[in-house]
C-alpha cells in the first residue's frame, strides 16, 4: 500500500499543525503498511519559533512522542528534495486564506479549521484544557481519515474526501 504524505499548515507552526502532525503519526505508528506520514509547517513562523510548550505537554501526557517535532516554514516542503505531498490541510483560518507555494504533483487540499488554543487566556489549567480540547477535535477528524477505505484515498478521490471531512463537526 502506498503511503500518503500529509502536510498540516498553520501560520506559525507551533500549535494546531504540530498537534495534527504528532497525532496522525502516532495513530499510524506500528501499523503494517502505514498509509500516512504526517508533516507540519507554517506560512510565517516567527524567528526561532518553537512548538508551543503546552501543546507538547498535552501530547506527552497522551503518550505521544514529541522528540522529532519542530516549527518550520512551508518553504522547506517546496524544495526539490522535499517529500512529495499527497494532501495539504490548513488547520487555521489565517493559513487557509494565504497564497500557498506551488506544491509539486498538485496534492489534494482541504481546510480543517480549529480555534487557536494558544490564544486562550486564563489560568494554566484553562490554557491546558484548550490544548486538550483542540487535540481531541483534531484526533476525531484524523480517526475518520485513518479509517477510510483505500478507494477513498486514491488520488482521484482524495480531494473530494478531504473536503468532505472538513464538513464533519468535530
Amino acid at each position: 500500500m502506498t503511503t500518503l504524505n500529509v502536510l498540516f499548515l498553520c501560520t506559525h507552526n507551533s500549535a494546531r499543525s504540530i498537534l495534527s502532525e504528532a497525532l496522525l503519526n502516532h495513530m499510524v505508528t506500528g501499523a503494517s503498511g502505514t498509509r500516512f506520514k504526517a508533516y507540519s509547517a507554517g506560512s510565517s513562523p516567527r524567528e526561532n519559533q518553537q512548538p508551543n510548550p503546552l501543546g507538547l505537554q498535552v501530547l506527552k501526557s497522551a503518550g505521544i512522542d514529541t522528540s522529532y517535532l519542530s516549527s518550520k516554514s512551508w518553504d522547506v516542503f517546496a524544495k526539490p528534495d522535499a517529500p512529495h505531498m499527497d494532501l495539504v490541510i490548513t488547520v487555521c483560518d489565517n493559513a487557509a486564506g494565504e497564497i500557498c507555494p506551488y506544491w509539486p504533483g498538485q496534492p489534494a487540499t482541504a481546510h480543517w479549521g480549529y480555534a487557536d488554543p494558544s490564544a486562550v487566556e486564563g489560568t494554566d489549567e484553562d490554557r491546558l484544557q484548550a490544548f486538550r480540547h483542540t487535540m481531541y477535535l483534531i484526533q476525531k477528524r484524523l480517526q475518520l481519515l485513518v479509517d477510510l477505505p483505500a478507494d477513498k484515498l486514491q488520488k482521484a478521490m482524495l480531494q473530494h474526501t478531504a473536503k468532505e471531512l472538513s464538513q464533519v463537526h468535530a
